[in-house]
């Protein structure tokens, strides 16, 4: 995706701009992603070279695991970002980004954690755990 796209969090105090590619869209089903969301996590990714933000005295980083940190906006909670450590690329949540989003959901991850009170669509590829061509909070 070539067009820029914008986003933020609830109450408006982070706002993204990323003018860069954008990975699809990937449905996570980790613990991790169930308890912080309350549901599961949807994420695209992008280069953080490409990643413009407002507000970043409003975000607050979760250091999740010894690879991995979650951004989340700290007036309203707000879950925006994912990122490996290390890696030059951030998740963003694709329920903070304005309509229209282009993004499309392509595949689910880590199905064997997913919660006991939904089903997944099978029309989509899904994986026991990651998807080994992507960076998730278990690799």
């Amino acid at each position: 995706m070539g067009d820029r796209h914008t986003g933020r969090c609830l109450c408006g105090a982070i706002r993204f701009s990323i003018g860069g590619p954008l990975r699809e869209v990937v449905a996570c089903h980790c613990t991790e992603c169930r308890r912080q969301s309350g549901h599961y996590v949807a994420a695209t990714s992008v280069a953080d070279v490409d990643l413009e933000l407002e507000g970043a005295d409003h975000l607050t980083w979760y250091k999740a695991s010894d690879f991995a940190r979650r951004g989340f906006c700290r007036t309203c909670g707000s879950i925006l970002f994912w990122k490996h450590e290390g890696e030059a690329r951030t998740s963003i949540m694709a329920g903070s980004f304005d309509l229209p989003t282009g993004l499309t959901l392509t595949q689910h991850i880590f199905c064997a954690e997913k919660g006991d009170y939904y089903e997944i669509d099978r029309r989509l590829q899904q994986f026991a755990a990651s998807n080994h061509g992507l960076r998730v909070s278990k690799d």
